[in-house]
């Protein structure tokens, strides 16, 4: 169902895309934007992984370095099939984790140091198969066309607004003005709709695969009371990536609330919950061993 809900979102926001070139009339030019849109954000792809560590200062860590991590990648990895990613940690005290890469054979999952200092783990086996689930489940793909097809919008909106004033424009001002406040915010909200969606689905298939569904909701929960408390820098100075972690890194408001595109914790932790009764799992589950 959530994948379902994926496509028709994914529909929805290239409607947009193609609602605004129609819009501005110039097929060309919306062709020239959807290109330019494309390429960078191909670029992106290819690269987004060393880009998104880079900018957390992720070092990566090995058996030696950093055994127990390794170790629960490496097991929860050769039990849902995939091959072994690498693992970073991030120097910062928010916890918080992410995964990204094109593809699974191109992965690579990240813990901050918060998350390891302040999880035990049962809680970081249910996050850690969180974002292998994400990988398995191709959503860094997923959201790179969404970006492409997002970021092609924000800039035919822009060339709507600079055409504006000219005389043959069929929008006119008013309207160049409201194609380019409105047409990136409706492509702002699918995108953060598809985001939730795939977050929910991680947690279902995270759950599955750790077996252990309160391991995950015990996780969120702990991690979502200190991440309300503690910053994360270098999330604030880099908004876009906040989607790619478990819960939302960004504090306060202004540009960094549009990029809150993470589900309810309460609702994640209910959903959890239920699928932990449905399991017939008692509150407080067993040690992982």
């Amino acid at each position: 169902m959530n994948l379902f809900r994926t496509g028709i979102l994914m529909a929805l926001l290239t409607g947009i895309f193609l609602a605004v070139g129609y819009l501005i009339g110039g097929g060309a030019g919306m062709a020239m934007a959807f290109l330019f849109a494309a390429g960078t954000n191909l670029f992106a792809y290819w690269n987004s992984d060393k880009m998104v560590l880079s900018m957390y200062g992720a070092r990566q860590v090995d058996e030696t370095s950093a055994p127990e991590l390794v170790h629960i990648v490496r097991r929860l990895a050769e039990a849902d099939g995939l091959p072994m990613p690498r693992v970073f940690i991030a120097e910062n005290d928010q916890p918080n984790a992410f995964a990204t890469g094109r593809n699974p054979e191109n992965a690579a999952v990240c813990a901050t140091t918060g998350l390891l200092n302040r999880l035990n783990s049962e809680e970081l086996a249910g996050v850690l198969a969180h974002e292998l689930s994400h990988v398995k489940n191709r959503d860094t793909l997923t959201m790179t066309i969404v970006a492409t097809i997002g970021g092609a919008v924000g800039m035919l909106a822009n060339f709507a607004f600079f055409m504006g004033g000219r005389r043959n424009n069929p929008l006119g001002m008013v309207g160049a003005v409201l194609v380019a406040i409105l047409a990136p915010l409706a492509a702002m909200l699918v995108q953060m709709a598809i985001s939730r969606a795939r977050e929910f689905e991680a947690d279902r298939s995270g759950a599955l695969l750790s077996g252990r569904p309160l391991w995950l909701a015990s996780a969120l929960q702990r991690i979502e009371s200190a991440a309300g408390q503690i910053e994360n820098p270098d999330a604030e100075a880099n908004p876009a990536t906040a989607h790619m972690f478990i819960i939302n890194p960004l504090h306060g408001g202004g540009i960094s609330s549009l990029f809150a595109s993470h589900p309810s914790t309460e609702e994640r932790i209910a959903r959890l919950q239920a699928m932990a009764g449905e399991m017939g799992q008692a509150p407080k589950p067993g040690p992982w061993s």
